[in-house]
C-alpha cells in the first residue's frame, strides 16, 4: 500500500491497514511488524524557542525564569535539556547578569561607554524585546 504516513518505529513506507481501534485506522509495518495508528497532531513549539531556551539555560538562567521570559513551560525546557544532553559549563571565573530591554532602552544602553567596557556581552532577540547578557570576570585575590 502506498502511504504518506511512515512507520514511527523504522520510518518505512511499506505499511498495510490492520484494523480499526477506537474509531482510528490501525496500520502494520511490513518491514518491522510494528502496529500503530495515525500519528496525533500535537502541539509543537517552534525550534526558535527551543534554541533560545537552551541558550538561556547555558547562560545560567533558571527554568522558571526561562518560563517567565519565553512563555514556555519550565517542564518543556527541562525535557529539552535532557533530550539534547545539555551541560552547563562550570562558571568559576565569571558571573553572568541579564536584562530585558525594548529597542529604545537597548539603544540608550549601548551608547553609555561604561556599560560596554571590561565586560563580555551577548545581545539576543526575544520576540519584540532584547536580552542583554553580560559577564564580568571575577578577580582572584
Amino acid at each position: 500500500m502506498a502511504n504518506t504516513t511512515p512507520c514511527p518505529q523504522c520510518s518505512s513506507y511499506d505499511i498495510a491497514k490492520n484494523g480499526i481501534i477506537n474509531e482510528k485506522q490501525r496500520f502494520k509495518c511490513k518491514s518491522c511488524g510494528y502496529n500503530f495508528t495515525v500519528a496525533k497532531m500535537g502541539k509543537s513549539i517552534d525550534s526558535y524557542y527551543v534554541i533560545k531556551a537552551l541558550q538561556l539555560y547555558i547562560e545560567g538562567v533558571s527554568y522558571r525564569e526561562i518560563e517567565r521570559l519565553l512563555g514556555i513551560s519550565h517542564v518543556s525546557v527541562m525535557n529539552w535539556v535532557k533530550k539534547y544532553r545539555i551541560k552547563i559549563p562550570k562558571q568559576e571565573f565569571y558571573t553572568p547578569t541579564y536584562r530585558i530591554l525594548n529597542h529604545k532602552e537597548l539603544s540608550e544602553f549601548v551608547i553609555v561607554p561604561g556599560n560596554l567596557s571590561n565586560k563580555g556581552m551577548i545581545i539576543t532577540e526575544l520576540g519584540d524585546k532584547f536580552m542583554v547578557i553580560q559577564w564580568t570576570r571575577i578577580k582572584s585575590i
